[in-house]
């Protein structure tokens, strides 16, 4: 299949993707979307922001036009990944709104939601967790759902949904189509295709845990104490959006704190937030109202950009495949990009777990701070600031000057929910409270907020 009008598709959809532009397929929409079509399950696996949204709207909203009295059912384990997933799907059907959708997620009142299912819906797109509150509620059926995808199904089980997964398929017919997709392969997604779906054809396209070519990885030797004033200098040494991911509520909170302190617009999005706020953030962003948005983990899943120019990794993520993840926000769609990571003493175990994966994958390697971290010692990275020292001093670089002493230990919650600490109330800039030079580097006239 080498363009769209290969697939012989209905007329209102061939229509709406070329008001989508959508003229040449991806790799995984020419190998997924046939077999969709021919009324097989299917398991796509590919890299995030390859087309898998397009892979399964496409055949569900030709199985449809077909079957006016069906339903389909598209889960996804985040509230931006569902709303990325409606707006697809208003664009795919323009030309036929009698085929609209309703998103059932949550952190936003469920009246609305219950009010819009009474107009019986063609496609319910929804989180596990809010799906299954209606279901309680019996607000919503599920019988006359024909098709259903479960969309990052790998995220879903990383977040805990496997048992919110078991509850909603009591209520799905078992006679249906199941269309499964995720950006990585494990033996637990191994258990649960063997469950949910019935002799699927497995379509993987590329190395799905490899970095994308384009990316340029750098990673910086650090302290914990050092990264607020470190993050401040490397933001206003840059041009284009930002991407920053910090690994709990509670940090992202702090860090955004911090540098609308220094006079920086920029957003935040995690889990505590409202979802008014969060689409807020995320649209801001999108638009360039902001040019840096400081996420977690969870949150950021749902976040499509297509232009997004730095990837800044504030904390480490836990489990390498996640590095792969984070990056993979920029350099999309062919284009260039740069992920910055910092690395500090505490966090030299996950670093050479992401080296290790990286290697294993063919994946380009990050450069250290003028070694190749193939060539770091890891005896460099077990003292902190002076770790940091050595290695300037082995690559003939000036050291790093020391920031002082923190107010707080780090927090080292390894999930994505809140802690007794108050958000920021603004998110716009305020009165700097010390100047940052024109070059990037910043002025430190004297303590300021740290983790």
């Amino acid at each position: 299949m080498e363009t769209f009008k290969d697939l012989d598709l209905a007329s209102p959809i061939a229509k709406a993707l070329l008001a989508m532009k959508f003229e040449k397929p991806t790799p995984i929409q020419a190998a997924g979307i046939p077999v969709a079509l021919a009324g097989k399950d299917l398991i796509g696996v590919a890299q995030t922001g390859t087309g898998k949204t397009a892979t399964f709207c496409i055949p569900i909203l030709t199985r449809l036009l077909k079957n006016p009295g069906k339903t389909a059912l598209i889960l996804a384990p985040t509230r931006e990944l569902a709303a990325q997933i409606e707006e697809l799907w208003r664009g795919l059907t323009k030309y036929t709104p009698d085929h609209r959708a309703v998103v059932l997620i949550g952190g936003v009142a469920m009246q609305p939601q219950v009010r819009a299912l009474r107009a019986h819906a063609r496609v319910l797109i929804a989180t596990p967790g809010r799906l299954v509150d209606h279901l309680q509620r019996g607000t919503v059926s599920l019988n006359s759902i024909e098709v259903l995808v479960l969309d990052e199904a790998d995220r879903m089980l990383d977040m805990g949904f496997a048992p919110q997964l078991n509850q909603i398929m009591k209520y799905v017919p078992k006679q249906r189509q199941t269309l499964l997709f995720s950006a990585t392969w494990s033996k637990e997604m191994d258990n649960l295709a063997s469950k949910y779906l019935h002799h699927p054809e497995k379509v993987a396209v590329g190395n799905i845990s490899r970095a994308a070519p384009k990316i340029a990885q750098f990673a910086i030797q650090t302290t914990q104490q050092a990264k607020n004033d470190l993050l401040l200098e490397e933001l206003n040494a840059r041009q284009g959006s930002v991407l920053v991911f910090a690994r709990t509520q509670s940090r992202t909170d702090r860090v955004a704190k911090f540098l609308m302190s220094y006079g920086m617009l920029v957003n935040r999005i995690h889990g505590g937030r409202t979802q008014a706020q969060r689409t807020s953030a995320l649209a801001a962003f999108k638009s360039g109202g902001v040019r840096v948005l400081i996420a977690t983990d969870i949150a950021a899943r749902g976040i499509d950009v297509a232009d997004i120019a730095h990837v800044i990794n504030f904390d480490l993520p836990q489990v390498a495949e996640d590095y792969i993840h984070r990056i993979g926000r920029t350099a999309r769609a062919g284009t260039s990009g740069e992920a910055l990571s910092f690395v500090a003493a505490d966090e030299r175990g996950q670093w050479r777990d992401i080296v290790q994966l990286l290697k294993k994958t063919g994946s380009s390697l990050p450069e250290m701070k003028g070694v190749t971290s193939s060539q770091l010692n890891p005896a460099e990275m077990s003292g902190g600031a002076d770790a940091s020292d050595r290695a300037a001093a082995k690559a003939g670089r000036p050291q790093r000057p020391s920031r002082g002493p923190r107010s707080e230990r780090p927090n080292h919650r390894q999930d994505d929910r809140r802690d007794s600490r108050s958000e920021p109330r603004a998110e716009g800039p305020r009165t700097p409270r010390a100047p940052v030079a024109s070059s990037g580097v910043k002025i430190v006239l004297g303590g300021g907020p740290r983790l």
